[in-house]
């Protein structure tokens, strides 16, 4: 079930709210969130591995308002984090210390401390020098640090480059050949500040394929399958993130898909999962509303010059990613081809290219789908350009998550030592 769709008039409604109303009341460009749908997207993924033995940790860099933590910490979900900034949110928005998993090849000492001060559930640590240093951390502090190691199976997702994290050649994990992971873990093993906690993979994000996914899982089956014919406790196989939407807006994640092939691999391996989804919860679940300012006709297209820019949703111009974008009012059929693009000084600054398009007018407000996801949580202030308001729809409600700064809320932030 979508919780975004049009109602008998062709109006984009989010559960019973219109979007317009929305946009009158808190202006463009806005992030508009189901509440409804992050919930049930969550207790979809859950219901597809119940048939095992499961921790399932939102991945908060996906979208990490604190209102969206908030709610799905009320449903149980735990959190997968990658800064301490991200540790403090979740703590701040009640999701318990063990239920967090630290993941990330960047930790500093501060924050490999305060996560150790915290009582984070598990670290996974994807370098010796990083173990190093948190055996160091937790000898010094007089407790036993809980770790698992995250490994690199050398696998290709077959997604987009900047999001692919599985093969030898990103900075990702420690290589499962020649035995560097095996040999690393048992180091683990046998250090006095470390329990070691499992092993961990990730390959990339936004993966549609499932291919990939079993030929890592296999591989990382292998290796603490055979850890434990040595002796060694592995209790935890962390199998990360990744399951893809779709972003044509044609169907849902297929978490029964997805379970399906976990269940598979792992029934009755005795081994305790755990998963870290981020896009497949939020991406489908988040609107962004822009309004027209201008159209301008080129040589051989239009250009549609919205107020939305590349600083409120940079995806598009970093990845190349390709966002669904329709007015939000029912405007007919396509009239020919635009580029939906942003008043930031910069070609690289557009929401859509090569879109068929109907009649798009000066004020029209278009809807950019799928932005639930690595949308607001990517926002800059490029161009002194304040970030766009958050607000969720939660049971039938409008809650504001985050209001959009002025201007002079932006300068005061700063210092002028000169002025």
């Amino acid at each position: 079930m979508s919780y975004i769709h049009r109602n008998h008039a062709g109006e984009l409604m989010v559960s019973d709210i219109s979007v317009s109303a929305l946009a009158e009341e808190f202006g463009t460009p806005l992030y508009v969130y189901s509440g409804d749908g992050f919930v049930a997207h969550y207790r979809a993924f859950c219901a597809a591995l119940s048939a095992l033995d499961v921790a399932v940790h939102y991945a908060v860099k996906a979208n990490s308002s604190m209102g969206v933590l908030g709610l799905l910490a009320r449903h149980g979900a735990g959190a997968d984090i990658v800064s301490g900034g991200e540790m403090k949110k979740c703590l701040a928005a009640g999701i318990p210390a063990g239920r967090i998993i630290y993941s990330g090849v960047g930790k500093s000492d501060t924050e490999i401390r305060q996560a150790l001060t915290a009582g984070i559930g598990q670290i996974n640590a994807e370098s010796a020098a990083e173990i190093r240093h948190i055996s160091a951390i937790a000898a010094e502090m007089g407790i036993i640090a809980p770790v698992a190691l995250r490994v690199n199976v050398n696998v290709d997702p077959g997604s987009h480059a900047k999001i692919s994290t599985g093969q030898r050649s990103t900075k990702f994990g420690i290589p499962v050949a020649d035995g560097e992971a095996a040999s690393l873990y048992r180091q683990m093993a046998d250090d006095p500040a470390i329990r070691p906690t499992g092993l961990a993979v990730h390959i990339g994000s936004q993966l549609t394929n499932l291919a990939p996914f079993e030929k890592a899982y296999l591989e990382l089956l292998e290796l603490a399958d055979s850890l434990r014919s040595e002796g060694y406790d592995v209790p935890v196989l962390d199998l990360g993130g990744g399951l893809g939407i779709d972003y044509q807006g044609k169907s849902l994640p297929d978490f029964a898909a997805y379970g399906a092939l976990v269940t598979r691999i792992f029934s009755n391996r005795g081994y305790r999962l755990g998963f870290e989804p981020g896009r497949s919860i939020a991406a489908d679940n988040g609107l962004l509303l822009t309004r027209t300012h201008y159209i301008k006709q080129g040589e051989d297209k239009r250009f549609i010059i919205v107020d939305g820019a590349m600083n409120d949703l940079i995806r598009p111009t970093l990845y190349e990613a390709y966002h669904r974008i329709e007015p939000v009012t029912d405007k007919g059929v396509p009239c020919g081809m635009a580029d939906i693009v942003g008043p930031v000084c910069e070609t690289g600054d557009y929401l859509g290219q090569g879109r068929d398009m109907p009649d798009i007018g000066e004020g029209d407000l278009l809807a950019v789908f799928s932005a639930g996801a690595y949308g607001a949580v990517m926002m800059s202030t490029y161009n002194t350009r304040p970030e766009a308001a958050e607000v969720m729809i939660y049971e039938g409600k409008t809650h504001l998550l985050r209001r959009r700064r002025t201007v002079e809320e932006l300068i005061k932030a700063e210092e002028n030592p000169f002025g």
